[in-house]
């Protein structure tokens, strides 16, 4: 059977490749087409968006934190500045086993569990990739040289510089001036994002924090290449940071040094006020605290120490420690008693060591009292009654005035109340009232509540720097200058309008102030007059003196005595013993310190808190007497 043989039809063969051919060239068209109508919607339809949208990609704006502006002493001294620190960071994107790579950096620098907490927790929050994470925020120059030489090991691991604040004086002003922290998320909630974007410590504490605004400067700008990791290729524009307003204080360093040491290592505060100007020229609180631990790095044990024990050295006792005032109160009761005309200073009253209120059995008593002797000054007008503190004089004033005429007048000394200009976070104090004592404890005002708080007592509360105001006043004559910090600075503040001035207490007489001032001159100076003669300071600062001093003491119990019971100070707890105070200004007839000593459960005013406060005007007034 013979085989069928296809012959080639070359015909049709040439219609299907060119129907192929026509196809492939349609789908060129439409492709070229495509790329066409993309690159018109690229270049020219949509070509603003895509440019803005490729620079974004290609062009970051960085945030460059401002310096923060410095703080100096009322002579120049500086007391808050602005030292480099060097600190260990790490980029994690470029290191394959983070792990691996901080355990062998921790064989070359010690790494604390802070230093990894706190890595761990900063890398959580970074906000740029190729970013740079602190790891170790101080190193020293031996861990530098050891971190140089081995820099080779460790890809991505950076040392970076950058000004962070310093105080040279430590722990001596660290109550005053304050310090600075770093900033948590409770502190962005509330901050400006944009200003404090590059920001890593915010005052928290005295000037620092008062004048937040003012220190902390204006944040700069740059504009930087990156590629499509991240990575900065080149700086492109910079609009730097403004420097934060340097600012001067009424602080006198040399001052605040001696009235540290003659505290000494006794819990308590000295404040020291220029009563012609109201200028803060120093503030002690001790014990004191490093506030440059808190720029460093502070580790978990050392706060612990700091924030739970009892000795307290992060409370600043100056401003916000509340203590009965004792005795140095006496002065206001007998300018109330005298503006409300309930006794003159000639009055004689017999102190026969205690008083009783009318149908009453409870026995108020004298400082003095001591079982089986009476411990009264006998018949007492006054004068005396300042210079010799008696208690039952001012139980009589006490019982006559109504709590609502000592109140008011009390008030215009500041007691109560927010008098300074600038002192950060200062507190009230409280001046008891019926009012307030209904309100807090639901109970009426008594007879016995005025003859507590006649001698300093009861509910009655002030601040050291309160007491210092006080102190001021009188020195003043009655004029009242609010306190303040600041001195000077390099322009207007943000922080505040200044308050308006305090009024001037109304109601003493010139002579009443000057009268005042001979009495409380007498607690100074007045001595070689026998035990109920002599100033109840004379024999602790009274002698050898080379200007004229007046003063007051006061002794505050902590703890309630019983009836008929002797305060045995060295059978009770250490917290439990009396605080010494003593307030004093200086020269009387031209007052330039007044000044306000606490010694937290020291005991006797005149014995402990007044050695303090002489040797504090010593060392601010003799060496301008000795230059005269």
């Amino acid at each position: 059977m013979a085989t069928a043989i296809r012959i080639k039809d070359n015909l049709n063969e040439k219609r299907a490749f060119a129907s192929r051919v026509a196809l492939m060239y349609l789908l060129a068209c439409l492709l070229m087409a495509g790329v066409i109508v993309r690159m018109l919607q690229l270049q020219v339809w949509e070509h603003e968006i895509y440019q803005t949208r490729s620079e974004e990609n290609r062009i970051q704006v960085q945030p460059l934190a401002p310096t923060r502006g410095l703080i100096y002493d009322r002579h120049g001294v500086l007391l808050a500045d602005n030292r480099p620190v060097f600190s260990l960071g790490l980029v994690s994107e470029q290191i394959d086993d983070l792990d691996q790579t901080i355990a062998d950096i921790g064989d070359l620098v010690p790494l604390i569990e802070e230093d990894l907490q706190g890595f761990r927790d900063r890398l959580k929050r970074q906000r740029r990739p190729f970013e740079p994470v602190a790891l170790k925020l101080t190193l020293t120059e031996e861990e530098i040289a050891r971190l140089a030489a081995n820099r080779h090991r460790f890809p991505g691991m950076q040392i970076t510089a950058q000004l962070v604040r310093h105080y040279p004086f430590g722990p001596l002003l660290s109550h005053a001036v304050g310090s600075v922290r770093r900033v948590t998320e409770e502190d962005l909630k509330r901050l400006d994002p944009v200003r404090y974007s590059a920001t890593r410590f915010i005052g928290k504490r005295g000037v620092e924090q008062f004048y937040e605004n003012s220190l902390h400067g204006e944040i700069g700008h740059q504009q930087v290449e990156t590629d499509a990791h991240g990575r900065i290729r080149q700086v492109l524009n910079i609009t730097p940071p403004g420097y934060g307003q340097n600012i001067t204080l009424h602080l006198d360093s040399r001052l605040q040094i001696a009235a540290s040491a003659a505290l000494g290592d006794r819990r308590g505060a000295v404040v020291a006020l220029d009563p012609r100007s109201g200028g803060i020229l120093a503030m002690v609180s001790k014990p004191e605290y490093d506030p440059n631990f808190f720029v460093s790095g502070i580790s978990a044990e050392q706060y612990k120490v700091y924030s739970t024990s009892q000795e307290r050295p992060l409370f600043n006792r100056a401003v916000n420690g509340q203590y009965a005032p004792g005795s140095t109160f006496k002065p206001i009761v007998a300018m109330a008693a005298l503006t409300h005309g309930v006794t003159t200073w000639d009055e004689i009253i017999d102190d026969r060591g205690s008083f009783k209120l009318p149908n009453q059995a409870r026995i108020y008593r004298n400082w003095s009292w001591k079982k089986n002797n009476s411990g009264g000054q006998g018949p007492i007008a006054m004068r005396r009654a300042i210079y010799r503190s008696s208690n039952v004089y001012f139980y009589h004033m006490a019982s006559r005035l109504h709590i609502d005429q000592l109140a008011s007048f009390t008030a215009q000394f500041g007691i109560g109340q927010v008098t300074s200009v600038d002192v950060a976070d200062a507190s009230r104090g409280l001046l008891p009232d019926p009012i307030w004592k209904l309100g807090a404890r639901g109970e009426r005002w008594y007879p016995g509540d005025n003859i507590n708080v006649g001698i300093g007592q009861g509910d009655l509360l002030v601040t050291p720097l309160q007491l210092a105001t006080v102190a001021m006043v009188i020195a003043n004559r009655g004029h009242f200058v609010r306190p303040q910090m600041l001195m000077a600075s390099d322009g207007p503040l943000a922080e505040f309008d200044p308050p308006p001035p305090m009024k001037d207490v109304q109601g003493p007489t010139p002579e009443d102030w000057e009268n005042l001032v001979d009495a409380m001159e007498d607690v100074v100076h007045r001595g070689n007059q026998g035990f109920r003669g002599n100033g109840t300071a004379w024999a602790y600062i009274g002698q050898n003196i080379g200007y004229r001093m007046a003063g007051k003491s006061g002794t505050a119990q902590v703890v309630g005595i019983k009836q008929g019971e002797e305060y045995e100070e060295e059978e009770l707890d250490e917290f439990n013993r009396k605080h010494a105070w003593f307030i004093a200004f200086a020269p009387a007839d031209d007052p330039q310190i007044a000044i306000a000593v606490l010694v937290e459960n020291g005991g006797g005013g005149s014995s402990v808190a007044a050695p303090v406060a002489r040797e504090v005007i010593d060392a601010f007034l003799l060496p301008q007497i000795a230059h005269r």
